[in-house]
This record gives structure tokens, sequence and C-alpha cells, in this order.
């Protein structure tokens, strides 16, 4: 018999899983929790949540919590329908559909409930490897801003510029067109104004609805346009020093971008003045460099440390630079960047971190 899923209105579904549960018995809906999931996402937990959903012989899947919840629900149903082992995908696409997904976001930033992509680490190769499929798209997304109110300061700064990369990478990529530029434009511009006040008063309820909106229509421009050098470059610093996603792209943003603004200053430049920080009458050249200028204030706002202050040993990172640097070519994001981009490149901005 076809399972069917039927799920009570949004405002109805309680704080947490436990509570989530609760309601779903209400409408005879049976579940179990997979609680196993860490910050950062690895092949060993998506293997668990695997053998837990078989083994109470489950019907469908709701991921619920932050970006690493949703990515690891998202893995944990494409290996339930997709044969082999889960590091065979990494460059390649899931082709046979998941069971039923629901995705509902605790927080605003990774903006997984849009996108067919689940970032998933190899504790293996220490790499994380970035898995696509239209199968991907989960089935039904529930957005609810009230779900961030009590997401701590620094969570929330961490996962709001992590919606902000996606829409800034968006809109300068290679692969930009006008109907994704639109919601890059409009997420970026929310960012800007909300979320200092998400971080400063977590239950200012309208900054948390815009912050919620602003996440999905940045999740919407990563999945058309794609991402860049900053996600690259990331993905590999949390591989290895276990950084929090969001973290690690914003400890990344100035130097990536930086780098990469000569590529697309008129693209850096719409993002200024669309934000208001610079006006027509500023020259292309000067309003990019005005908009980073605003970008790094931001993340001094939202106080955003410096890889020292966060306790990464300097001599271990500086010795993992090659290997981040040669991990981020392969990933194929920096490529998406309108500038050339090479391993070189990369490991010059990586020293950038420590050595000012």
């Amino acid at each position: 018999m076809e399972s069917k899923l039927k799920l009570p209105r949004y405002r109805f579904l309680g704080e947490n899983a436990f509570e989530l549960k609760k309601k779903l018995e209400d409408f005879e809906i049976e579940s179990v929790i997979f609680d196993g999931v860490t910050s950062e996402p690895t092949d060993i937990m998506v293997e668990e949540g695997c053998i837990l959903y078989q083994a109470n012989q489950c019907d469908f899947l709701i991921g619920f919590g932050g970006g690493s919840q949703l990515d690891t629900a998202k893995a944990v149903g494409a290996m339930l329908t997709n044969p082999g082992k889960i590091s065979d995908y990494n460059g390649k696409e899931f082709k046979n559909e998941l069971p039923f997904l629901v995705e509902i976001p605790s927080t605003a930033g990774t903006g997984s409930e849009t996108t067919q992509v689940t970032i998933i680490t190899d504790t293996k190769n220490d790499i994380k490897m970035l898995l696509k499929g239209a199968v991907l798209m989960p089935d039904v997304a529930v957005v609810d801003p009230t779900y961030s109110v009590k997401v701590p300061a620094n969570i929330t700064a961490w996962t709001g510029l992590d919606a902000l990369t996606h829409a800034i990478e968006a809109y300068t990529s290679k692969k930009a067109f006008p109907e994704c530029d639109t919601y890059a434009l409009s997420a970026i511009k929310r960012i800007f104004e909300n979320l200092p006040v998400a971080y400063q008063d977590g239950r200012n309820s309208y900054a948390r609805e815009q912050m919620s909106l602003a996440t999905y229509e940045a999740g919407i421009t990563i999945c058309n346009s794609t991402v860049t050098l900053v996600h690259g470059m990331s993905r590999p610093v949390g591989a290895v020093f276990h950084i929090p996603h969001g973290l690690s792209n914003a400890m990344l943003l100035k130097e990536c971008l930086t780098f990469a603004m000569d590529g697309a200053v008129d693209r850096f430049a719409d993002i200024s003045r669309r934000i208001g920080k610079a006006t027509i009458s500023d020259s292309d050249e000067k309003a990019a460099i005005i908009f980073l200028d605003a970008l790094e204030q931001l993340c001094e706002t939202l106080h955003i440390p410096t890889m020292t202050e966060y306790g990464v040993n300097q001599y271990d990172f500086m010795n993992a630079i090659p290997k981040m640097a040669k991990d981020a070519k392969a990933s194929g994001s920096p490529d998406n960047t309108r500038k050339k981009v090479t391993i070189d490149d990369m490991e010059t901005i990586y020293h950038k971190l420590f050595i000012k």
C-alpha cells in the first residue's frame, strides 16, 4: 500500500523533533528519530541513518534542523535507493528517486530545502563531497522562521553569512542568468538589512522572517547559478579542521572576493548599489571596493573570528594548504568564478588567512 504523509499546518509542528514525533502520532503516523548528526555530516552518519531507516521499515524521511540535518536526510534517502557507497557519487549524480522527503529548516542559512545538492564528508579521504542530482530536491519544504528564534547569535551569524555567500557567488558566477539574478540581489539586500538585527535580537520576528526568505531566495540561486571560489575553498577547510561550514565561508569571504573582484567588477558594483552602499555616480571599480568594505564591516559586526581566534593551529593549517587547494580545485566550484583560478592562487589565499 502506498504510504501517505499528511502533515498538519506548519505552526502546529512543534518546536523540536520530539514534539514533531508527537504531532505525527496524532495523525497515526509512527516515526523514529535519528539524532546522530553533528555540525558536519559524514559518510558514517549517513550509513547509520540508512541502517535505522531499514531496521524500522520506514516509508518516508523528514529532515528537521540545520543544514547538516537536512543534508543528511537527503543523503540517507539517496543511499537507500542508489547502489554502491556514497563516495562513489562524488562528482556524479544520483539518478534513482528518493523516498518521500520533507525538509524543515530550523536555521536561516544553508537553503538545503531548495537545492539539488548535499554536502557529506568522506572520512577516509578528509574531503567534503559535493553530491548532486535532481532527485535530491525535497518533495515538501516547510519554511517557518519561528524555528530560528532560539538559534544562538553565533549560529545566526554563521548560517546567515552562508546564505549571503550563496547569493553573492550565484550573482557573480559564470552561470548567472537574469531570473536568478533577481533572487540573488533580493537575498543580498535582505541579509544586509536584517542579519545584524537577528544577530542582536534573536526574537525579532520580522528580521527572522526576512532571513528565512533570503535563505530561500539564495538557495534557488545556487541551485541554478551555482557557487564559486568561496565555497570551493571553504569545503576543504571544514573537512580538515572541522570548522562549521558557514563560519569557514565567512573567514574566506574577504580574501576570495577581493581576488575575484576584477573578473566581475560590474556585478560587484551592482550589489553595492542595490544595498545602498554606492551610488550611480560612483564608478564600477569604486562601487565594488565599497561593497567589499561593507562586507568586511558586516563580518566585524557579527564578530566573525580569525583562524587564530577560533583556535586553528597555524603550523597544521600551513601544512594542509597543498591538499586543501587541490581538493578545492577538484570540486569544480572555483572554475565557476569569472576569473581564472589556479591551485597556486588558492594556496596564496589560504596563506593570507594567517599572514596579513
